[in-house]
């Protein structure tokens, strides 16, 4: 398996296209029914390879991802030929960024003295699919980038 199969509650809501998967496999819902009797190792092969599908799809589409924790924000831009990175640590150890209170003192200090910014960019490995994968494994969410761009806009100025 490429990257992780979809949990419990992900493969519900993609009910209808796993079965449209097993259409194209010719495997009707009857059969499918077999399967999990009868060959489960091969049930949980089909899957792992419809949830490897899925994270193909979606991960090819992601331009942005955010990890942000108590006092670091790593935000990404993932471009076509690597992945952009403005790192942010706010020195104030009384602030939690991943809370309402914490991330409205970050906006009002952001060009204090108690915040510190880094950029970096790297290429990608062999595939940017399973870079864009161990992000996200290691805590980052998928997001449409306002905060990158944000941020990028005071960068450049």
């Amino acid at each position: 398996m490429k990257y992780r199969r979809l949990t419990k509650e992900q493969l519900e809501e993609l009910h209808q296209e796993f079965i449209n998967f097993l259409a194209t496999q010719s495997i009707t819902a009857m059969e499918w029914e077999q399967l999990k009797k009868d060959k489960p190792a091969v049930a949980e092969e089909e899957l792992d390879v419809f949830s490897d599908l899925i994270w193909e799809g979606v991960l090819n589409k992601v331009n942005y991802l955010e990890n942000i924790s108590e006092r670091h924000m790593h935000l990404f831009h993932l471009e076509e030929k690597e992945m952009k990175l403005i790192s942010v640590k706010v020195m104030n150890p009384e602030i939690d960024l991943r809370t309402k209170e914490g991330f409205g003192w970050f906006k009002k200090n952001w060009q204090s003295d108690f915040v510190e910014y880094l950029t970096a960019s790297k290429a990608y490995s062999h595939d940017k699919n399973v870079d864009k994968f161990e992000l996200i494994k290691q805590g980052a969410v998928i997001t449409k980038g306002e905060l990158y761009q944000w941020f990028d806009a005071i960068i450049e100025n």
